[in-house]
């Protein structure tokens, strides 16, 4: 069950992201960024989205999530890796969504992708692997020196492609590892970056296997790399 957080009061400092002042965008900030994450169907919607999100505003997206969420079944890879013609002709429709085809058809794609590897890991323990389960805290004092990309977003990018998911190019897989807490890019000086913080340090990190398929690249391909956020 999940602990109810108590609204935050206005005048407290949030990030100063643009279109902060809405009231969804300020809730998803104080209740879900940076916070983070180890369900594998959690993390494979917020890979989804993220994808979707790429050259949009996160609001946007946030606005139809409800939607994607009705649309695509509630994520359930299984579920939509089954799709085909007539759910994409369905989703194209499907005015409560973006209308990509590209992003709808590798959303199936990655589906596919994600039950072949959770056939010898879960999702979850494949990506917080790249952090050897440590969650990183940074203490940036402005947006400015906030990275759009690292070295392990790089590589967490290149072992998903080669494991046959799409959408998911370096700056959209930081993204992804803000959002989901395996790094606190909260600013210093909001209320949020001391309890992601705390979340960070209790967080327990499944147990996984970083990296593609010994048969999909060289087994050494990330390893000067793991530690490079």
């Amino acid at each position: 069950m999940r602990a109810k957080i108590e609204p935050a009061p206005a005048d407290l400092v949030r990030c100063p992201w643009g279109g902060i002042a809405d009231p969804l965008y300020a809730r998803y900030h104080d209740e879900e960024w940076g916070v983070p994450k180890a369900d594998d169907r959690a993390l494979f919607e917020k890979l989804v989205l993220e994808g979707f999100q790429a050259g949009l505003s996160w609001l946007t997206i946030l606005r139809k999530r409800e939607n994607f969420r009705r649309a695509f079944h509630g994520f359930d890879p299984a579920r939509i890796a089954r799709y085909g013609a007539k759910d994409i002709a369905r989703l194209m429709a499907d005015p409560g969504i973006v209308r990509n085809r590209l992003k709808v058809e590798a959303t199936i794609d990655n589906a596919r992708a994600l039950l072949a590897l959770q056939e010898r890991t879960s999702l979850a323990g494949f990506l917080w692997g790249f952090l050897d389960g440590r969650p990183q805290t940074n203490r940036h004092t402005s947006f400015k020196a906030v990275p759009a990309e690292t070295p392990v977003s790089k590589a967490i990018s290149k072992a998903l492609k080669a494991e046959g998911f799409r959408f998911v190019g370096p700056t959209t897989i930081y993204a992804f590892m803000q959002s989901t807490g395996m790094v606190n890019d909260h600013l210093v000086d909001c209320h949020r970056h001391a309890p992601c913080a705390e979340l960070q340090r209790k967080f327990k990190a499944p147990v996984g296997a970083p990296g593609p398929a010994p048969s999909r690249l060289p087994s050494n391909r990330v390893a000067t790399s793991r530690r490079g956020v």
